[in-house]
């Protein structure tokens, strides 16, 4: 265990050498600060135009899911840009090489970059959502509910993406891994889309395909349960439209589907980089 916690260590800071947490970390300070100016702005607007609460609760709960769904992405982003590299540049640069000639087992190499990766992941992820919950709450008086599992549901989804470009980096090129993440994650989203109309239709065929699509790739369930756990009363508003509406509510099986998901994908990339020739 020695071994995984020193690469997670070097990992860790191989991101700060590359400036890549650095840079991420000021621009997630950036996306708050504008935040809370737009939210200060807002809500003074409508304490001025004596907005009761129910309609308080409506316009900056549109503000706070179209943020969330902003922090959703850049979640996303982050976890395919910090990762997509971690393994396949180092073969191709033979790097890797130095390291598994040393007396150290190969899936510690790849476990000890995952949990680099994901300490990384958690802190910027507890930044950008936590900050938002903070400043929602700061400056609204509103409370947001079932924080800590909404949050738990975005770190997975962003553990999931993580492993599923781990797994990538075992076998394919830097660019081939990169288009892997983001169209595995494209193909959820509109899958997501799909089985949300069929669910308004009330288009049986429409909604299978959603799900199938979901057991391909269970990011966006986790978006859309999240969702829906944080503010339950926006996501079935009817003036709200889009990404912001769960008419088609994930069950707590495909949680659990999603969790066993990310452990396989992670168990996957153990083995794969173990046997593959270097």
């Amino acid at each position: 265990m020695q071994t995984v916690l020193i690469f997670a260590e070097l990992t860790i800071r191989e991101t700060q050498r590359r400036k890549v947490l650095w840079l991420a970390l000021v621009l997630a300070l950036g996306f708050l600060a504008i935040l809370s100016v737009g939210l200060y702005f807002i809500f003074q607007d409508l304490e001025q135009f004596g907005a009761d609460t129910d309609q308080k609760e409506v316009v900056l709960g549109v503000l706070f899911s179209a943020a969330l769904y902003m922090v959703n992405f850049l979640v996303i982003v982050m976890a395919i840009l910090v990762s997509v590299t971690a393994v396949s540049s180092e073969i191709d640069s033979h790097t890797i090489e130095t390291l598994v000639t040393k007396p150290v087992r190969r899936w510690e190499i790849i476990l000890g970059k995952w949990l680099g990766y994901a300490g990384i992941l958690i802190l910027y992820t507890l930044l950008l959502v936590g900050g938002l919950m903070l400043l929602y709450r700061w400056q609204t008086g509103l409370a947001i509910n079932n924080s800590a599992a909404g949050l738990g549901l975005l770190l997975l989804q962003g553990l999931m993406i993580l492993s599923l470009t781990l797994l990538g980096g075992t076998r394919l090129s830097t660019l081939a891994n990169g288009v892997l993440a983001f169209m595995m994650v494209g193909i959820a989203f509109i899958g997501g889309w799909v089985e949300q109309i069929g669910s308004m239709l009330q288009n049986e065929t429409a909604v299978d395909i959603g799900i199938v699509t979901s057991l391909i790739m269970p990011t966006e369930i986790l978006w859309r349960q999240a969702l829906a756990l944080l503010q339950p009363r926006i996501t079935s508003s009817t003036f709200t439209a889009g990404p912001f509406v769960v008419l088609s509510q994930p069950s707590d099986l495909m949680i659990g589907y999603a969790v066993a998901y990310t452990a396989v994908l992670l168990l996957l990339s153990l083995v794969a980089f173990s046997r593959r020739d270097l």
